[in-house]
């Protein structure tokens, strides 16, 4: 197996691409940590994956943060590979209607948040010449018309460019750090945006391929980065979007 030995952590892990992901790390040897929030949907879906245990957290806390990387190294000894996927969509707004509460939890969560995790989990994978993929979006590859989710799209932005500077950083410790951004995904995240057929069918003719993406799909690109198929990648910036961004 590609993965074989390897210890993973999935960040946002319980359902949609962070749950697609473990579930493909884990099929291809890895032993898998995936976090959340919901205590709940953590435990099913942890259930679902084999050879992966859950450990609750809120990417917001620091405190919460460095429980999930030291319980991993006490259990397993190592970490290989962390995937920072957890992230939210606020909802669409104008700049001037963005209270500064909603623009502040969007950065602490999709961008912060992602520092906290990675901040955490450098020293244990510089032992382990380690993987870091960070999960952004094509809408931090560019600006859409009608799309007001300004917070979303500098988070977005921002982790694409810190994903460079950390390839950069690291690279002299051999840690690779890569970045996926796909379009619109068929998650519960995307769910409210997907409610009519009309929603579909619009949703689908966005994207230049005819149709939106599905978890799996962007945790194939995961998988890639992860393994040594991509041992001479780095500060990469895959977008898996159905050629949305191209346009």
């Amino acid at each position: 197996m590609r993965l074989s030995g390897k210890v993973a952590l999935v960040t946002g892990g319980s359902r949609g691409i962070g749950f697609a992901t473990a579930k493909i790390l884990s099929e291809n040897g890895a032993t898998v940590v995936i976090t959340a929030k919901n205590q709940e949907r953590l435990e099913k879906s942890t259930l679902e994956i084999h050879n992966a245990i859950g450990i609750a957290a809120d990417i917001r806390n620091t405190n919460d943060v460095k429980n999930v990387v030291n319980k991993t190294i006490e259990k397993f000894g190592k970490l290989d590979i962390l995937v920072n996927n957890a992230g939210i969509f606020p909802k669409i707004k104008q700049l001037h209607e963005i209270d500064e509460d909603e623009w502040n939890e969007v950065l602490d969560v999709n961008l912060t948040g992602q520092f906290r995790f990675t901040k955490e989990a450098i020293p244990h994978l510089k032992k382990t010449n380690g993987s870091i993929i960070n999960i952004s979006s094509d809408a931090g590859l560019k600006a859409y018309q009608g799309f007001n989710a300004d917070a979303y799209s500098a988070s977005k932005a921002a982790l694409i460019l810190l994903t460079k500077c950390w390839a950069l950083e690291y690279a002299k410790d051999k840690i690779r750090v890569n970045c996926i951004c796909p379009g619109v995904v068929d998650t519960d995240m995307t769910k409210p945006f997907l409610e009519t057929r009309k929603d579909r069918e619009f949703m689908d003719s966005e994207h230049p391929l005819g149709r939106i993406g599905q978890p799996e799909e962007v945790a194939k690109a995961v998988m890639y980065f992860a393994s040594d198929d991509a041992s001479w990648t780095t500060g990469a910036i895959l977008a898996v979007d159905g050629g949305e961004s191209i346009k």
